[in-house]
């Protein structure tokens, strides 16, 4: 699956994006960003507070709970504001 990083995510995680295989049980957008948290200090940096990372799905905004079975690309990104 392609992971892609934008902001102070992929600062943190120290690339724009990358290719895994994810291990069984991980079902959902917040068990990936759990996942992800465990693989190295970058990680666990970049995904310390999960609450106020925003993900999407293939290109669609999703919440912590959405399934990514059948997901071609999974993007982590901070919340933005207007201005």
């Amino acid at each position: 699956m392609k992971l892609l990083y934008f902001a102070w995510v992929r600062e943190r995680v120290g690339k724009p994006q990358e290719d895994v295989e994810l291990p069984a049980g991980v079902a959902t957008v917040g068990d990936l960003m759990a996942w992800l948290a465990r693989r190295g200090d970058e990680y666990a940096h970049a995904f310390e507070n999960p609450k106020i990372i925003r993900a999407a799905i293939d290109r669609a905004h999703v919440r912590p709970d959405t399934a990514i079975a059948g997901a071609r690309e999974i993007a982590f990104f901070p919340p933005m504001t207007g201005g």
